[in-house]
């Protein structure tokens, strides 16, 4: 029998890491929020590498603390080893990487969930939705439960009817072995819900005695580890170790690649590109002689190791030959199995950028439920949601960040205007304001957003301000004071490979020279500068011309941007139109010209058409 529980402003349906953030802005925005989880024992849980960050995953996790998020602060307090990827390139692809404790950082996300006020974290199998002519009207569960609520947010991971498959043997699970969500499905598309099937995988766990590190190469932390949230530095507590698959690892594969599921067609699930499974990889760069994997601590007091590279859905007995066959794995000790695991999440398209369904209002989307993978991408995703379904509540104006506002635009704008045929993995690459997006200047770009939907304390603002003002002022004096012509500069000079100066320069002008640093300037004139000051100074004086030149870019683009599509305009009645572009125009319901332009198959003569099209009927207006 069913019975109606208690009502909600909000409530977000699973407990990872877009969840964990939706839960926690929603309800720090002071509403009445509930947060639904299939297992107490699993709030925040990494099923896959215990790590937080990574080449452009970095950014986002930058960004979601500058929204007022949890992740960053989180990865700082389970932090074994910190490492800043690409720093031997420019500033713009400069990314944080957090090898972090799986265990502590998931007892610090239950307890933050479970201290915050007006939230209330449930363990209950979110059996469906209920909505009312288009709009959500909550909740029901396995327990006969009806929960009313204004909002919801669906983040449900890879639990969504997930399916586990190793070899020949498969079963219903959700990731490490949890309940796997087998009846939201068959609601959210009786309600119109588009739904489609991904893959993912995990590579085995090994017992970290039984390595011979010797045989492997010793991967260190930073000598100044770095933090997200935290900008003083934290202590690297573990090693990391790289080996490497050869020969006889890829003999095997190729021996066994009958049995594997993702070439048997047991697999039906899209995989993630840029992560695929060792088969695959194999497979598909058939050249390469050996492949890199990572052998990297679950945890400080655990024995358990994670061999990232070695993702498998093989049989369990191939994959302990496969490891077998690699120097200094020889004889590891398997303490879990690698699997795939199949799981149904939602096409984005049918999402607003605010993350709210189209087609059923007061309905959201998060994480991997919108077809992307990461727990950084789940995280941003997550506050996004959280924030706006918040707004909405509260009757305030919705947050859409730009893609040149942040990375976070940039991977809900891909998700919403072009969709996604594979889980979706954030990159620098895959951003066009590179040098305007830095990880260092995230508070900067966004704290505003936070800010404004009240999850910023004033005592976070001031800290920003007080920062963002000795950047500034730093940033003032090298511009406007000279180092003298000494022996010290003529030998700074020398020694770098610039010729000798004929009197004193001015500092932001050595600084810009590609060879000099802030660091060797402070050391002409003795000055000491916070460490975060000094980097940010130099990157805006190293950078300034490419920085003008895509806020230049930025200006042209949002003119595009600014100019706002009718929701209830007909494509198909547009002359000179395409059909293919009409029909893509129709399906999607872009908000403007420039999210428009930036559909797969929209071309450049079509936003021509739009434009006029546009023009006409704001005249046609007038006269009206």
């Amino acid at each position: 029998m069913s019975y109606t529980a208690e009502n909600y402003d909000i409530i977000v349906v699973g407990a990872g890491h877009a969840g964990i953030e939706a839960a926690l802005a929603s309800a720090r925005m002071g509403l009445k929020t509930a947060l639904f989880t299939l297992t107490l024992d699993l709030v925040g849980n990494m099923p896959c590498n215990p790590s937080i960050g990574g080449t452009g995953k970095g950014h986002l996790v930058y960004e979601v603390d500058a929204l007022g998020g949890e992740m960053g602060k989180a990865a700082d307090h389970a932090m074994l080893q910190s490492r800043m990827l690409n720093s031997s390139k420019g500033p713009a692809v400069h990314s944080l990487r957090l090898q972090a404790d799986r265990v502590a950082y998931r007892n610090y996300m239950t307890e933050v969930v479970e201290s915050t006020p007006n939230l209330t974290l449930i363990q209950a199998e979110v059996t469906g939705i209920t909505a009312e002519d288009g709009c959500i009207t909550g909740v029901d569960t396995a327990f006969g439960g009806h929960f009313p609520a204004k909002k919801v947010i669906i983040a449900t991971g890879t639990s969504l009817k997930g399916k586990i498959i190793a070899g020949e043997h498969a079963y219903s699970s959700g990731p490490d072995n949890s309940i796997s969500a087998d009846k939201l499905s068959q609601t959210l598309e009786s309600n119109g819900i588009k739904l489609t099937r991904f893959k993912t995988g995990t590579p085995p766990r090994v017992h970290a005695d039984s390595l011979d590190y010797d045989k492997m190469e010793k991967q260190l932390g930073d000598e100044f580890a770095t933090r997200f949230s935290d900008e003083r530095s934290g202590v690297n507590k573990r090693e990391c170790y790289i080996t490497y698959t050869n020969p006889e690892t890829h003999r095997i594969i190729k021996e066994n690649l009958h049995r594997s599921p993702l070439f048997s067609g047991v697999i039906k699930g899209t995989g993630p590109r840029y992560c695929p499974s060792i088969e695959d990889k194999v497979v598909r760069f058939s050249d390469k002689e050996r492949h890199q994997i990572f052998v990297e601590p679950m945890g400080e007091h655990t024995k358990e190791m994670y061999l990232q590279g070695l993702s498998s859905s093989l049989p369990e007995e191939v994959q302990k030959q496969i490891v077998h066959s690699i120097k200094g794995l020889e004889n590891a000790v398997f303490m879990r199995t690698a699997y795939a695991i199949e799981y149904d999440c939602a096409d984005p398209t049918q999402l607003h950028p605010t993350l709210e369904f189209k087609n059923l209002k007061g309905l959201y989307g998060a994480g991997q439920f919108n077809g992307s993978s990461g727990y950084e991408e789940a995280a941003a995703q997550g506050i996004v949601a959280g924030m706006n379904a918040g707004l909405a509540v509260l009757g305030k104006e919705p947050v859409v960040i730009k893609r040149s506002e942040g990375y976070i635009g940039t991977l809900i704008d891909d998700l919403v205007t072009k969709g996604t045929n594979e889980p979706y993995r954030m990159m620098t690459s895959r951003s066009e304001y590179r040098l305007l997006l830095r990880q260092d200047n995230a508070k900067q770009r966004l704290i505003e957003y936070g800010r404004y939907a009240g999850l910023v304390s004033d005592e976070k603002y001031a800290e920003y301000i007080s920062l963002y003002k000795e950047v500034e002022d730093e940033i003032n004096h090298l511009r406007t004071n000279s180092v003298p012509k000494t022996e010290a500069l003529t030998q700074l000079l020398t020694e770098r490979g610039y010729g000798e100066s004929e009197g004193g320069m001015r500092k932001a002008e050595l600084i810009k020279r590609p060879a000099i640093t802030h660091a060797d300037v402070c050391a002409l004139d003795g000055r000491n500068v916070k460490r975060e000051v000094a980097r940010r100074a130099e990157t805006e004086i190293k950078y300034e011309d490419y920085i003008k030149k895509e806020l230049d870019e930025v200006k042209r683009v949002s003119k595009l941007e600014d100019k706002a599509l009718p929701a209830d305009a007909d494509y198909s009645t547009i002359k000179g139109i395409r059909l293919e572009a009409a029909q893509k125009l129709n399906a999607l319901r872009p908000a403007s010209v420039g999210q428009a332009s930036r559909i797969s198959g929209i071309s450049p003569a079509d936003i021509s058409v739009l434009l006029v099209w546009l023009t006409q009927r704001k005249n046609n207006e007038k006269h009206n």
